[in-house]
């Protein structure tokens, strides 16, 4: 639909209500946290003297139940290493599922990087794959054929909506991955956001993975890192190819002590982010619009994906317009309210909710959201 918007001058017509829902990487450390980076004693981690970088390696090695921990800038570096180190000859082939972060979000690296071959399997809407399919993808032995040596999982599964593979899969898959002499590695960047909306324990969602990747600067909220888990041995080459990678940082426990205070301090409230998409969801179905959707069930964490009628709303053109604010709006909702959304496919819009927002925002977007979903509609 189109939209002929009278934009508000930004001067002189009242204080703007930002909410940035883009992502939960937006999020900026708190005092405490802050407080936190700035007491921690440190020394180089290249050489593995930085007490708090080793404190944080212990904390997550623990609470994931693994032997070990290496702290790594990023995530997609910490993914690649992983690969990397499972599929140690080149021309070796990982599976993965197509709408992966691996496969999508992190450039081919591990092909562009490591010679690694992805074979991608079908994700389902649940996050998952079949089980039947990867079997079938195994390579068999023959001189035309990349060797399979890895499979590679995501939870939470960002493009399916934030969804938390369920546990009676993971471990089925875990039984087949033994029965094949394939280790499993578990891109877990908000894996803290599954074991909160399961009610379990981290370690007990990752139990037959031989490698997890966690991440501290998504829901968690921390400003930079992530950590990797696996064996000693794992973690000893892991540390070999952070080096090569230029991942090797010198008094980094000024960093990490964010993460220990994620995870401690942030890690407990996620259940209040999950809560809050359930809210936005259920104002959005509320709504009973048919062009912008979405389904609470399938929010299981703090991700809302609203569908939109393409042929009537572009995900992009409703991002635009959440990032507006029109003289009719501020009337009926009685605030000015900007609310930065991403438009994550050519049907979707992404929402997500992080330790920066407050019941507040929550309610000031939903305001604008319903307005605009009326609008678009015909009907504000």
């Amino acid at each position: 639909m189109e939209q002929q918007a009278k934009i508000c001058a930004q001067n002189g017509e009242g204080e703007t209500h930002m909410v940035n829902l883009s992502s939960d990487t937006v999020t900026e450390p708190s005092k405490a946290m802050k407080e936190a980076m700035m007491s921690a004693p440190l020394g180089d981690d290249v050489f593995g003297e930085d007490p708090t970088v080793n404190a944080l390696q212990e904390k997550v090695a623990e609470l994931l139940g693994k032997e070990a921990a290496l702290f790594v800038p990023t995530g997609t570096m910490g993914n690649l290493i992983c690969v990397l180190n499972h599929c140690r000859t080149r021309g070796s082939e990982v599976l993965v599922g197509d709408l992966s972060h691996i496969h999508i979000w992190e450039q081919g690296g591990v092909s562009q990087l490591g010679g690694v071959h992805p074979r991608t399997l079908r994700n389902l809407p649940d996050g998952t794959f079949s089980l039947t399919e990867l079997r079938q993808l195994v390579r068999g032995v023959d001189d035309h054929w990349p060797t399979t040596a890895l499979v590679c999982v995501e939870n939470t599964q960002n493009m399916v909506g934030g969804r938390v593979l369920p546990l009676a899969w993971l471990d089925e898959l875990g039984v087949l991955c033994r029965e094949l002499e394939l280790p499993l590695h578990m891109d877990g960047a908000r894996l803290f956001n599954a074991a909160a909306a399961l009610g379990v324990p981290p370690s007990r969602i990752v139990k037959d993975c031989a490698s997890v990747s966690i991440c501290l600067s998504k829901g968690l909220g921390a400003p930079v890192g992530s950590v990797i888990v696996g064996s000693k041995d794992f973690i000893k080459n892991a540390r070999r190819l952070r080096k090569a990678l230029g991942g090797g940082m010198r008094q980094v426990g000024v960093l990490a002590a964010a993460g220990i205070y994620a995870l401690d301090h942030v890690g407990p409230t996620l259940t209040r982010d999950h809560a809050y998409i359930q809210e936005v969801a259920r104002a959005v179905v509320e709504c009973k619009s048919e062009i912008i959707k979405c389904d609470p069930a399938s929010a299981h964490t703090n991700i809302l994906l609203l569908e939109c009628d393409p042929e009537a709303l572009p995900p992009s053109h409703l991002c635009e317009r959440m990032d507006q604010v029109t003289d009719e709006e501020v009337a009926a909702i009685g605030e000015r309210v900007v609310a930065r959304i991403l438009p994550i496919t050519d049907t979707a819009v992404r929402m997500v909710v992080h330790c920066d927002i407050t019941h507040e925002d929550i309610q000031s977007v939903i305001n604008k959201l319903k307005y605009v979903i009326k609008e678009f509609d015909g009907k504000a």
